[in-house]
């Protein structure tokens, strides 16, 4: 058996930053007031990045996996449970706390095959305030929007981004 340390090269489809900067400047804007809003209903670093991960697995966008994956461990996340992650239910890894964000997360991230069962809603209402679930709504709806931009225009190759 041959091994080569060669690695697939994904093109960029378009460099979105370029083309759209108008567009990007605003979803960065949007990514700011969505962490100004988490920040005021102080929900966790960890569990942000956790969330940004999880809707990044979802929507398979590897440069998201990779910037997130990287901001975790950088703020003291373990590996095991950013290892875990795909597999949350099935691992006593994640607080209930934890468990109703990662849940709601998948809906609202799957909201065109969920949308967003009552008892998803429910699940994340007995652990987190009126503020705190809009804080994470704020947080779902930005990262899926980032997903999609970068999914769609491979603008951000998976690797390049430092923590």
């Amino acid at each position: 058996m041959t091994t080569t340390s060669e690695t697939a090269q994904i093109p960029v489809r378009l460099a979105f930053d370029s083309f759209a900067a108008g567009y990007s400047r605003a979803m960065g804007h949007l990514d700011q007031a969505a962490t100004k809003e988490l920040d005021k209903a102080e929900i966790d670093p960890k569990l942000r990045e956790l969330i940004r991960i999880r809707a990044s697995q979802l929507n398979g966008c590897a440069y998201c996996i990779d910037m997130h994956t990287k901001d975790a461990r950088a703020i003291g996340e373990t590996e095991q449970r950013i290892y875990a992650l795909a597999a949350w239910r099935e691992t006593s890894f994640f607080t209930g706390r934890e468990r109703a964000a990662l849940a709601y997360t998948e809906s609202v991230t799957l909201v065109a095959q969920t949308h967003v069962p009552t008892e998803d809603y429910d699940a994340v209402a007995a652990h987190f305030s009126p503020d705190e679930i809009g804080a994470l709504t704020s947080l779902i709806v930005t990262i899926n929007a980032w997903n999609a931009l970068s999914v769609a225009t491979r603008a951000w190759p998976p690797g390049s981004y430092e923590a």
